[in-house]
């Protein structure tokens, strides 16, 4: 996928100013029932949202553009599918590109960027969640908030619990009663490495409390 000619994600018109560093950053991995979830998560996101939003959705190549687009046109943030160079920023979400791994990189100017490949499908799946929350342990100049929510088998698990062990903020699992599969949040949480186990209606201000509290 070719790096985009723009250095960074064009911003809605009430955020055109230069964004300094983010101190937050949030993760997120769903699969099955996942675009209702991401909807109700994103929608409720406020337009100054000081973080960075990374995101994988189990779903094939093609579909991951159009779902970009209906959640960008129901969300204060900002909401692209991701492209390979991308500038990492605050109030905007990156939603994997199905067919493509995505990792966020530093690169040698300091700046976070998108980086995405094709290697082989790890936990059965390409776009993989364990991926990118795998690619985000090494980094240390921000909070990590990261999500595991409705989704079948348990991509993501031992992502999420590589990122607790390594001190992310908080870890939040959606619960089983709102939850389309309960797959996914229930492997992180036999891993014992959440911090909250919260209904999907409640997991965008538990993130707006800590972030912005």
């Amino acid at each position: 996928m070719p790096i985009p000619k723009e250095d960074s994600v064009p911003m809605k018109p009430d955020r055109l100013r230069q964004a300094p560093p983010f101190q937050h950053l949030i993760a997120i991995g769903t699969s099955t029932g996942g675009p209702r979830a991401l909807h109700a998560v994103l929608t409720a996101m406020p337009a100054d949202l000081p973080a960075p939003v990374l995101i994988v959705q189990h779903m094939p190549p093609k579909f991951t553009k159009s779902l970009a687009d209906r959640l960008d046109a129901g969300s204060a943030i900002t909401v692209v599918e991701a492209e390979d160079g991308m500038k990492v920023e605050k109030g905007v979400a990156y939603l994997a590109p199905g067919g493509y791994h995505m990792v966020m990189i530093q690169d040698s100017s300091n700046v976070y960027r998108i980086k995405l490949s094709t290697d082989d499908p790890v936990s059965g799946h390409r776009p993989s969640v364990n991926v990118l929350f795998h690619s985000l342990v090494p980094f240390s100049g921000f909070k990590k908030y990261v999500v595991l929510m409705t989704g079948m088998g348990s991509d993501g698990a031992k992502g999420m619990q590589e990122l607790a062990l390594s001190g992310a903020a908080a870890t939040i699992a959606e619960s089983e009663e709102t939850c389309v599969v309960y797959g996914m949040p229930r492997a992180a949480v036999q891993l014992e490495c959440v911090t909250h186990v919260l209904p999907l209606h409640e997991i965008p201000g538990k993130l707006s409390v800590m972030i912005q509290g």
